[in-house]
């Protein structure tokens, strides 16, 4: 059974994600957050609504919210929304 999304659970996410998958979190920023100017993104929340980003600009740093389309049920929920949100996000951006 996965687990809820508390703060430990987004703590963890948030650490495997900037840690494993920086590459995704700035493609998150860049078209889920409307920045395709960002150098560089950090995931720094996850709740069953969305996440919070950190991106940065070459002109300055941007705190982004991101809402889900639907409210994650779990940890579970929220890895496979995040695996289906960056494979949306590479598909529109070619």
């Amino acid at each position: 059974m996965a687990d809820p999304i508390t703060a430990a659970v987004s703590d963890r996410i948030c650490k495997h994600m900037n840690e494993d998958h920086a590459d995704a979190v700035l493609i998150y920023a860049r078209v889920f957050g409307k920045l395709p100017e960002a150098t560089a993104a950090e995931m720094v929340a996850i709740d069953p609504e969305g996440m919070d980003l950190n991106a940065t600009t070459t002109e300055s740093a941007i705190t982004v919210r991101i809402p889900f389309d639907h409210t994650l049920q779990d940890s579970e929920d929220a890895h496979q929304t995040l695996i289906s949100m960056i494979k949306q996000a590479r598909s529109t951006s070619k």
